[in-house]
């Protein structure tokens, strides 16, 4: 650490202490700490994530103990200032967006307290993504000044090339920090980061040969990243033998977690209790589907490139068709395009895909209900929401309730509403697809209670997954698996989600009695924005017993 670095920390760590003694949470806020307007929330927002942030030194993040430390610190400080807020007369709308932000506090705290992705996860330390998430942010802890090259026009402006240049100069640096920062015991985390590094790898590879030829300078700025990388996945290997400990942040953690980050009005006993449920309903719901289509052919897999075509834009037509005829919500002219920007390419086969290509490949329709996230996606840009808390996606992931919880209740919830009348076999995917949820989640679960290993979770959503289309040796259900273990609740929350938006649906069908309407109930729920499940279900039916519970010691 340099010196100036080193006397810069040591002053911050000074004015911290002092900050921190004179209001620190559990004491009563100092007058200038008072605020009543939701203007005033806007800039302190501002300024919340531009605290978020680590320090930059020499261009890189700075993720040592020391520099975590004195953000650590300062972060009970913002958590005084937040309690400073007046909010008693505001309306619930912003009274929600007071609580995202608290929300993103506490997940940043959580951070610091248990998850410190920075000592524990190697997989923080992946700068490199070729494709854009279907969710409004990267999916689980990124480290930041990660590299989006999909966010890029192509072939590369020279500004574009050089600005790429020194982005991807910053891997050796950050991976170099990197080992210095990583001193957890977590095994699960540590061995699938070597997994994840080696994907870095091949990543920068494939990115080398899209730029090739481009710049010289970016080329040099891979082939260093990639050296860098492969480098830092063998000290990844020569360290694993002595990492023995459990990954899991343990029952009670989860806990706090849920209801203190997500915002999600349940405990893991209750999710685990949801889940099996759901794992019930789904692999019986499929039985009776078999049952009711024992007499029709069996479902063909998609067999060439033009079929797939046909069939995938024929689908992305019908379900447009059937969201505006059915009224099921109202639609604008960028939804149809980002839909079928997604549809993907026909990839050849000789045994079994993927688990989600085995579905797509069986059905075309089935997936474009999963796939709104892609509308949403274009909701977001094309339709800005006016709250700044929820036009930016929200940190820690605290979108995951509501984006995947909707993705995945649209499957159902548009079988219920006829999507699939023409396509009786097709029924049978949505049980499969809940079924893989579950059993995925209930892997999750039990990981973070440490009941299961990541290997155990991994066989668990195998086994439980019909038809035997989640393979075990697969890298879909390894990559999922750990995704939920850096990211608690992720797991859960596309079942858990779509539960509560069955709660909420239900709810507001009673308040409005005759008067309701599926379209109505969707566009209010677009309109909320993405965010937690129990703080739409507040703004839509004005029911804040969630928000009691959720605040309750």
């Amino acid at each position: 650490m340099s010196r100036p670095f080193a006397m810069r920390l040591s002053i911050l760590f000074i004015i911290a202490l002092i900050v921190v003694a004179g209001c620190g949470p559990t004491s009563a806020p100092e007058s200038r700490f008072q605020y009543s307007s939701y203007d005033d929330l806007v800039v302190f927002f501002d300024e919340w994530r531009e605290f978020q942030k680590p320090v930059l030194v020499d261009g890189l993040p700075d993720y040592s103990p020391e520099a975590m430390g004195v953000q650590y610190r300062e972060l009970l400080a913002y958590q005084s200032r937040l309690q400073g807020f007046d909010i008693g007369d505001w309306p619930v709308s912003e009274k929600i967006d007071y609580h995202l932000v608290r929300a993103e506090m506490n997940g940043l705290a959580f951070d610091h307290r248990v998850l410190k992705p920075w000592a524990n996860n190697p997989a923080f330390y992946v700068m490199m993504f070729l494709s854009q998430s279907d969710v409004p942010a990267h999916e689980g802890p990124v480290v930041a000044g990660w590299i989006d090259v999909w966010t890029y026009d192509y072939p590369l402006s020279d500004v574009d090339a050089s600005e790429l240049a020194r982005r991807i100069r910053t891997v050796s640096g950050v991976l170099e920090q990197a080992r210095d920062n990583l001193v957890g015991n977590q095994r699960d985390l540590w061995l699938r980061g070597i997994e994840n590094m080696r994907g870095q790898s091949a990543s920068l590879n494939v990115f080398a040969g899209r730029v090739e030829g481009t710049s010289a300078e970016l080329s040099a700025a891979i082939e260093e990243a990639v050296t860098a990388t492969d480098e830092f996945a063998a000290w990844l290997v020569s360290e694993a033998p002595s990492k023995s400990g459990s990954s899991g942040v343990g029952v009670e953690n989860y806990n706090w977690y849920l209801k203190n980050v997500h915002l999600v009005p349940y405990t893991w006993e209750e999710e685990v209790t949801m889940m099996h449920r759901e794992l019930a309903r789904a692999h019986a719901s499929l039985k009776l589907e078999e049952h009711r289509n024992r007499n029709l052919p069996p479902l063909n897999s998609i067999a060439s490139a033009e079929e797939y075509d046909r069939r995938l834009n024929a689908a992305v037509d019908e379900f447009m068709a059937f969201l505006e005829e059915e009224e099921i919500m109202t639609t604008a002219e960028y939804m149809e395009p980002a839909q079928r920007a997604k549809i993907g390419r026909f990839s050849e086969s000789e045994g079994q895909r993927s688990f989600f290509s085995e579905v797509n490949y069986h059905n075309e329709l089935v997936m474009r209900t999963h796939n709104y996230h892609w509308i949403e996606l274009a909701r977001i840009a094309n339709e800005p929401h006016s709250s700044p808390m929820r036009r930016k996606a929200l940190l820690y992931n605290i979108f995951d309730g509501r984006a995947e919880g909707l993705a995945t209740g649209m499957e159902e919830m548009m079988m219920h509403a006829g999507l699939l009348d023409d396509h009786p076999q097709a029924r049978e995917l949505i049980w499969i697809l809940l079924a893989q949820r579950a059993a995925r989640a209930l892997g999750s679960l039990y990981m973070h209670s440490n009941d299961f290993t990541m290997d155990e979770a991994v066989q668990f959503a195998s086994k439980w997954t019909p038809r035997g289309w989640l393979q075990a040796d697969g890298g879909l259900v390894w990559f999922e698996q750990h995704l939920y273990l850096q990211q608690p609740y992720y797991g859960s929350s596309y079942v858990t989600g779509k539960i509560e938006l069955e709660r909420l649906m239900a709810e507001r069908a009673r308040q409005q009695g005759d008067d309701f309407t599926l379209k109505g109930f969707m566009d209010d729920l677009n309109a909320v924005g993405v965010i937690p499940v129990s703080m739409i279900r507040w703004e839509m039916t004005g029911l804040d017993d969630d928000l009691k519970k959720l605040l309750e010691d």
